[in-house]
């Protein structure tokens, strides 16, 4: 029998939303292979995050796409509510319901980061007896912010309802997980040690995979777009949100900046999207750090969130990118093949024993390192390493070597195919 799966991904094109690219990507894999694929997600009349109709002609069309109600953000703002899987999540449910009740299903497959649907597995592997796997993107609730020396959260008194609710229903979920999928393998540990009395689930790790369809269509059309990035001097660029535990890297970046400034090198750094917020709701994250190191003429950020296919035509453009590790040392960045993939010149600073320092290492990408716990700009060892691979960069021009075909779009959704059929028991 051909095997079928319904897809929970809340975001979904022309939405561009980062927690969707993982099943938009692989859509047209599962097409080819011969699986029927529905995709659960919402009809948002007011989105937060930006609309990005080429994203649509990405979407195989033997794909089932079934848009839930949402209410409109003109509404709900008067209660606070601005979260898309808030807004739609009894209508979500219930079209949930009709699907399972109505087609036969093997497997339920939740591909997201707003977690307040997951318990909808359970739920429905109760009333239907479908199985469902979860990939988990990030942690759904995190100590970060309660450790020493951490930023205030953000959102005040959502973020505490947030880590409530999560608190109340992560272990809940995870309870009858069939298997689950995780960018980190901490994540599954964190898990199963938090929750011990749970039932055994195997976990996987996968990393996000090569954008390759997507750098295809943009090369294609490369010469019939406007230039994001600057045509004169050395362009460093960064896309891509900058959290608080990433600044330490930054400001290692910027003290090897300034000697290479005070050398007369012309090279200046970009960074693009930086915030999640909307346009003109976002602030620069990395001004007090330029401002601090006498770099705000070179130093330039746009905290808006660019289109996806800008923001990858950023990787293509930039004469060296640039890869941020975190003070959260379970965080892998979620594009990093893409920008292997991309082809040039890059620069990754992380912290030791973090995640992403292991993924780099596997991939065989060279990583300036930095010691957790210690002043970034002072670690003298890091800043020199950071200016020594500068220099490299900007004379060699040197292109990393994509690690392995295993890391394409196609391999990671034969994996996460393989996944689902081992839970369902489907075979193409």
């Amino acid at each position: 029998m051909t095997p079928r799966v319904l897809i929970v991904s809340p975001h979904f094109p022309p939405v561009n939303a980062p927690d969707m690219q993982r099943v938009r990507m692989s859509l047209p894999h599962f097409i080819e292979a011969g699986w029927q694929v529905t995709v659960l997600t919402v009809g948002d009349p007011t989105p937060l995050a930006p609309l990005e109709p080429e994203l649509l002609t990405t979407l195989p069309c033997a794909v089932k796409v079934v848009r839930a109600h949402c209410c409109s953000r003109r509404w709900t703002r008067w209660l606070g509510v601005n979260n898309v899987a808030l807004r739609s999540l009894p209508f979500l449910f219930l079209a949930g319901c009709r699907a399972l009740a109505g087609s036969r299903y093997d497997v339920v497959y939740f591909s997201t980061t707003q977690f307040i649907v997951l318990p909808f597995g359970r739920i429905w592997r109760r009333l239907y007896g479908v199985p469902y796997v979860i990939d988990l993107q990030d942690p759904w609730v995190t100590d970060f912010y309660e450790r020493p020396g951490a930023p205030r959260p953000p959102g005040g008194w959502k973020y505490r309802v947030a880590r409530g609710l999560g608190r109340m229903l992560e272990g809940w979920s995870m309870g009858r997980v069939s298997h689950l999928i995780t960018v980190s393998a901490s994540y599954a540990e964190t898990l199963r040690s938090r929750y011990p009395n749970n039932r055994p689930f195997p976990s996987t790790e996968l990393p996000f995979a090569s954008p390759d369809l997507d750098l295809a269509h943009l090369r294609a059309t490369l010469a019939t777009r406007p230039r994001v990035l600057p045509g004169y001097g050395i362009n460093l660029a960064f896309a891509g949100a900058l959290g608080p535990g990433m600044l330490g890297p930054v400001d290692v970046l910027f003290a090897a900046l300034r000697e290479l400034r005070e050398q007369g090198v012309p090279v200046s750094v970009h960074f693009y999207g930086t915030s999640y917020a909307s346009a003109e709701n976002s602030q620069p994250a990395t001004l007090a750090l330029a401002t601090r190191h006498g770099l705000t003429s070179c130093v330039h950020e746009y905290p808006g969130r660019l289109p996806y296919y800008r923001a990858l035509q950023v990787t293509l453009e930039a004469d060296i990118n640039l890869l941020f590790g975190s003070t959260d040392l379970a965080f892998t960045p979620s594009k990093i093949l893409a920008v292997l993939a991309a082809g040039r010149p890059l620069l990754a600073i992380a912290y030791r024993e973090s995640a992403m320092a292991a993924r780099l290492a596997r991939l065989d990408v060279p990583c300036i390192l930095l010691s957790a716990g210690t002043a970034s700009s002072a670690d003298g060892p890091a800043v020199k390493a950071a200016l020594a691979s500068l220099r490299t960069l900007i004379e060699q021009r040197p292109s990393p070597a994509f690690p392995s075909a295993a890391f394409s779009s196609a391999s990671l959704a034969a994996a996460q195919r393989d996944i689902l059929a081992s839970v369902s028991g489907a075979r193409p």
